[in-house]
């Protein structure tokens, strides 16, 4: 098994009404000073692969088909 990392973004430029929700709370908090706040998504997946390029192929396939919206969203994929 090979375990990996994969993290969402929003691309630059893309609004994150999430995020601004976000910073708003944390300045209601007492947290002082944040400055933009930008969400995401992480996903850890094991994956049945012979070797490291093979993985990392079939989790590009993964976020290119469901895990991230490429439109808005860039992707990075971690092999641990």
């Amino acid at each position: 098994m090979i375990k990996a990392r994969i993290v969402v973004t929003l691309k630059t430029g893309v609004l994150d009404p999430q995020g601004k929700a976000i910073q708003g709370a944390l300045g209601h908090l007492g947290f002082a000073g944040v400055g933009a706040v930008r969400q995401g998504k992480v996903f850890d997946i094991e994956v049945d692969a012979s070797d490291e390029a093979t993985a990392r192929a079939q989790l590009t396939e993964m976020c290119d088909k469901l895990l991230a919206n490429t439109v808005i969203e860039n992707y990075t994929v971690e092999i641990a």
